[in-house]
């Protein structure tokens, strides 16, 4: 039978555990426990039970507590182990049991054996070792009260100072590795206790780790002037100073067995599953397997390291090593190779004194001393291949993991694994496990995503918000929330003791060439998701060839992510941090060549995929830029930099840059309006407008109204677009400004006829059509006509819509504007084929497909589409995958055609089967314009 106090209190008997009962009930057999052997008086257990305030019947209560212990004990000893029992001594009770039956009575009595004088170093290691693997938690778990409290501090106080003197015992007989895990644990719960430190550093030391000795005594010392105001003893000092001259005094009696040098595996550690499984399959024992693990300033790379190795640990019978190389740490140097190769060989049990000068004969050693041996070692925070090379194993057997924030991919047969941040699982799972699980209760799970998505889901950051919401008890969850989200102070936040994002990308800044740096500083003003060479050369005023090395060196550097081939990004964390360091006149300065490169590259892509309007087009100022001969490749640039425009334009506002934001509304609008991108074009024009009208820029007010009014009609928010349109002539004629004025009576055209209103249209259509002939204004005679043929058509008056269309078509291709072509081709098929006129109408409709398709004109080529397959209908062609959702939808042959898109267009965006057909049928499968928005003309 088995009496445990040192963690949970319970009674193992023939292998069985058995609990004592409720928690007075613990508390009463703890106390005699303690005291086993002794009489305890009923006073006393009523003291220790209930402290001060003890209920009327404690006596009472006493016996019956009594009375059920003996039933435990009896079914106990049923068990089988041996007897034991509670007795009536005088005016008390003793539990009358074995000593060595006690956990507690062991370990005392282990410790005193071990402290005999005369005690071998080995027997007393082996005898501490045996007392504190009886340790199974915090002693008394589960039980409160005053007693319980007292008691709990004086045993763990035992406790550690065994600890201190089994790490002192294996120090004298020649193993402190073995020491090293469980003393680093306690230096992190008693980081202010000196006799513990030192033992530590003595540890340190011993396993050849001489650095990191001194780093702690370091810590140390500032954490005792700071917490405490004082400086360390006498007896700590003079260790440091035998440390810094390599006192022989400190060397171990013998070379350790077996080194064991793994720091203790993380706690919480979460997720990077897929990379666990690529780094725990069976090395290749026939090579010297070497893996390097890289990644951005706190993504986890030696958390996952030193995960990795406690879990192989067990391959490597001849010992694991690990050394700190400090490629990456605050005010310290990096480690040259030949002072890690000191270390390391002192670790392998070589005596100082037989450790050569000079890093080839270290190295040849070293090598010597791993040939034939199955080690792991663990080479964390390196800077540099050339500085991890001659560290390496030169035979088999031998597992290297390096840890490093720089693609180490100079060094031969090494396998590389990048670490991307957690997933947003991962990431949640990692916050919940290292906060109390009370902080969280009631919160909803979207709010524990947003704080880890405001942390960026980097583990280093999401670990410190969990600390600050720690160490802030009135905080709830909101609370941080509410301060990650300030964008300018973020990192601010994620501050926590000697633990902050800041610092750890300040090391990496540092770390960089004065030319590295101005790129770092300069790419931090970029206001977009991502850039390519060319972006990056305007910001940093320099050639793209020379940006573009500098990228791929700040990529090795893990400071920027390549997503796509050729384009960069920041990490959320890594953006804000490159953007404080970068100075105020200098950011002014980039921004303003960002500005001049998008204005001018924008302008000469449009000029390029809508050359018909290049004239009314703004320029920009000339600046090196890619190469966009051909449409194709002018709309795929607009595409891929939509994203980083319309970023700029809204900087641009916040910095007082409103020509840009002006200019770049102008230079844009058409792709906007071709490619449907309404929502981003009503952002853009709007800015567009607040700019000018705080300027006084009537000119530009009028553009900005009639582009807004323009997308506000095709998105059917007609009451809006009339009133900017009115606006817009208002303005217009205030300036005598014929263009700006045919615009307006054009828009006002269109929005009249698309309400009904056909005699008002035509009237505003045939005022527009008379200026543009009058000022020679081509594409607004272009507009006109069209718009005049789309009333023509709808009034039935089909002769005359087919003149208009046929006229519109003649400038359009004259002007080659496509957008253009396309409805004066369409509504030409509509003529032909409200006369019955069918192949002459699936002709026009076909080549107006065409045309939509050249110019990627998403709404052009749905009309098309609905025309081509209304012909269908009136041929019997059952196949045509439109014919079949006309047909579904109950289309009849004279509907409308606007009515007709908008209808498809609805059925579209639900889903429908048929709807995906003609989606197919139309070039791509791509979610069509919502409902709100209307057809084109």
């Amino acid at each position: 039978m088995e009496f445990r106090v040192l963690g949970a209190v319970e009674v193992v008997a023939g292998g069985r555990v058995l609990g004592v009962g409720r928690p007075q009930q613990a508390v009463v057999f703890a106390v005699l426990v303690a005291e086993a052997g002794r009489a305890v008086s009923v006073g006393t257990l009523v003291d220790r039970v209930w402290g001060d305030a003890p209920p009327q019947r404690a006596r009472r209560l006493l016996q019956t507590h009594v009375a059920r212990l003996r039933r435990v004990l009896e079914q106990a000893s049923a068990f089988g182990g041996g007897a034991a029992s509670v007795v009536r001594r005088g005016d008390g009770y003793l539990l009358d049991v074995r000593p060595e039956a006690v956990d507690l009575e062991r370990f005392r009595g282990l410790v005193a054996r071990a402290g005999a004088a005369g005690c071998p170093a080995g027997r007393r290691a082996a005898l501490l070792r045996e007392a504190l693997e009886l340790w199974r938690g915090e002693p008394l778990a589960g039980l409160a009260g005053e007693w319980v409290e007292r008691t709990r501090h004086v045993w763990a106080q035992q406790r550690l100072d065994a600890v201190l003197e089994w790490a002192r015992a294996e120090l004298d007989g020649g193993d402190p590795a073995a020491a090293l895990p469980r003393l680093g644990e306690l230096v992190g719960e008693h980081p202010l206790m000196e006799s513990l430190a030192a033992v530590y550093m003595r540890t340190l030391y011993a396993t050849g780790r001489p650095a990191d000795a001194l780093h702690h005594y370091t810590a140390l010392r500032r954490r005792l002037a700071d917490e405490l105001g004082t400086d360390p003893g006498g007896e700590i000092q003079r260790l440091h100073r035998q440390v810094l001259a390599a006192d022989p005094v400190l060397a171990p009696p013998g070379s350790p067995a077996v080194p064991r040098q793994l720091p203790a595996a993380p706690r919480n550690f979460t997720g990077r599953l897929r990379e666990l499984a690529a780094l725990d399959r069976s090395p290749d024992v026939s090579a010297v397997v070497i893996t390097a693990i890289d990644g951005m300033a706190g993504i986890g790379k030696t958390a996952l390291a030193v995960q990795v190795a406690h879990r192989l640990a067990g391959r490597y019978p001849d010992g694991q090593m690990f050394l700190d190389l400090h490629g990456y740490t605050r005010e310290t140097e990096p480690t040259e190779p030949a002072e890690a190769l000191d270390h390391l060989l002192r670790g392998l049990g070589v005596p100082g004194t037989e450790i050569p000068a000079g890093l080839d004969r270290r190295a040849a050693l070293y090598r010597t001393r791993l040939a034939g041996r199955r080690m792991l070692i663990v080479l964390d925070n390196a800077a540099t291949e050339a500085q991890v090379a001659p560290l390496l194993p030169g035979s088999a057997g031998c597992l290297v993991l390096v840890t490093s924030r720089r693609r180490m991919t100079g060094l031969d047969h090494a396998r590389t694994l990048s670490l991307d941040t957690l997933s947003l699982p991962e990431a949640v799972e990692l916050f919940t496990r290292a906060v109390d699980g009370e902080r969280l209760a009631g919160e909803p799970a979207e709010r524990v995503a947003e704080l880890v998505e405001l942390c960026g889901r980097l583990p280093l950051a999401v670990r410190i918000a969990a600390a600050r919401l720690g160490a802030h008890p009135s905080w709830r969850l909101p609370d941080l929330v509410r301060r990650l989200r300030d964008r300018r102070q973020r990192l601010r936040e994620l501050e926590a003791g000697q633990r902050s994002v800041t610092a750890a990308l300040d090391v990496s800044y540092q770390d960089l060439d004065p030319e590295l740096r101005w790129m770092y500083r300069s790419l931090g003003v970029h206001p977009g998701p991502d850039l390519d060479a060319y972006g990056a050369a305007a910001l940093a005023a320099g050639t793209v060839p020379r940006a573009d090395r500098l990228l791929d060196r700040l990529h090795d550097a893990h400071l920027v992510q390549e997503p796509t081939p050729g384009r960069y990004r920041f990490h959320d964390l890594t953006r804000a941090h490159a953007a404080d360091t970068a100075a105020a006149d200098d950011a002014r300065a980039a921004f303003d060549r960002l500005l001049r490169y998008y204005e001018h590259t924008a302008s000469a892509a449009m000029d390029v995929a809508y050359p018909y309007e290049g004239t009314h087009r703004p320029r920009g100022a000339p600046v090196a830029a890619p190469d966009l001969g051909t449409p194709e490749a002018a709309r795929a640039w607009l595409d891929a930099e939509l994203a980083n425009l319309l970023a700029a334009a809204r900087h641009a506002v916040d910095r007082d840059r409103p020509g840009y934001v002006r200019n770049l509304s102008g230079i844009l609008h058409r792709h906007l309006a071709t490619r449907g991108r309404y929502h981003d074009a009503g952002i853009l024009h709007g800015l567009a407008l607040a700019a000018a009208r705080t300027a006084g820029h009537q000119e530009g007010e009028l553009d900005a109204l009639l582009r807004l009014g323009t997308i506000h009609r095709w998105q059917g928010r007609h009451d809006e677009a009339i009133d900017h349109h009115e606006r817009a002539l208002h303005i217009a004629r205030a300036l005598g400004d014929g263009p700006g004025e045919l615009k307006a009576l054009t828009g006002l055209g269109h929005l009249h006829r698309e309400q009904g209103r056909d005699g008002t249209a035509a009237d505003h259509h045939e005022r527009a059509l008379r200026i543009a002939r009058a000022v020679g204004h081509r594409q607004g005679e272009l507009d006109a006509l069209v718009g005049l043929g789309r009333i023509h058509l709808r009034q039935g008056r089909y002769d005359r819509a087919a003149d208009h269309h046929r006229q519109a078509l003649r400038i359009a291709r004259g002007m080659g504007h496509g957008p253009g072509e396309l409805r004066a081709l369409t509504g030409l098929g509509h003529a032909h084929r409200r006369q019955g006129r069918y192949e002459q109408a699936a002709d026009h409709y076909e080549r107006a497909l065409r045309v939509a398709r050249a110019v990627g004109h998403r709404q052009g080529e749905l009309e098309a589409l609905v025309g081509l397959g209304r012909v269908h209908l009136w041929q019997g062609r059952a196949a045509d995958p439109v014919l079949r959702l006309l047909t579904e939808l109950g289309v009849d042959r004279a509907d409308d055609e606007e009515a007709t898109v908008a209808a498809i267009r609805t059925h579209l965006a639900h889903g429908d089967r048929a709807g995906s057909a003609a989606c197919q049928q139309f070039g791509d499968t791509r979610t069509p314009p919502s409902r709100a928005e209307r057809p084109r003309e």
